[in-house]
């Protein structure tokens, strides 16, 4: 059985690695009780995948991942099994039951929103012209661990909800993903005074 979990990752959880919060869910899945379904081999790992890793530091309230189960389970109770044995920070949003056939979760997925909120004060109009800017450019060459890239296809969308808010849609496909603090960097903004919530991931129809 494959199941899809919705679920948010803050606060102090929003310091953990993804390799710790692989940890986090077998332990819970483990303590309920369920009939986690684990691959073959010496170094056994249980069969579970996450749509995108989220960067440390960021919180979230859209996270999924898919689960397998080697027998079918009751999804109605689901949600408060996990919960019960999750530390504070994770909060089970929504389960559902998905065909075991259908492509791998992080293949589907194509675009993540963020909500961006600014610790330090910035102009709006300054702000907003140097989010013109950006849309506007035709290229944006950047780093990354050595590689050049062009940041500029990766960002769908930039918008100035409020004084101190700025909505991102960016690219989230295998191989083509943008971060926020990229973002942030090219309107100079410094990471250390912004905080960073995905706030929706959006997949293929």
């Amino acid at each position: 059985m494959r199941v899809r979990i919705t679920f948010s990752k803050t606060g102090a959880l929003r310091y953990i690695g993804h390799l710790d919060l692989n940890t986090i869910w077998e332990r819970a899945a483990r303590r309920a009780g369920l009939p986690l379904a684990y691959t073959q081999g010496f170094h056994p790992q249980p069969k579970m995948t996450f749509a995108s890793a989220l960067p440390l530091g960021f919180s979230s309230r859209c996270e999924v991942m898919d689960m397998r189960f080697n027998q079918e389970i009751d999804l109605t109770s689901l949600p408060a099994q996990l919960q019960d044995m999750m530390p504070s920070g994770i909060g089970i949003i929504n389960v559902q039951s998905v065909n075991e056939h259908e492509p791998p979760l992080q293949t589907q997925i194509v675009s993540a929103e963020y909500e961006i909120t600014l610790t330090e004060s910035i102009t709006g109009s300054e702000l907003k012209r140097k989010m013109n800017e950006v849309m506007a450019s035709r290229s944006l060459p950047r780093q990354r661990r050595g590689k050049s890239y062009d940041l500029r296809p990766l960002i769908e969308k930039i918008e100035l909800i409020s004084e101190d808010k700025i909505l991102m849609r960016l690219a989230a496909r295998e191989g083509a993903t943008g971060r926020p603090e990229e973002v942030l960097d090219v309107l100079g903004i410094v990471i250390e005074n912004a905080r960073v919530e995905r706030t929706n991931l959006i997949f293929r129809n």
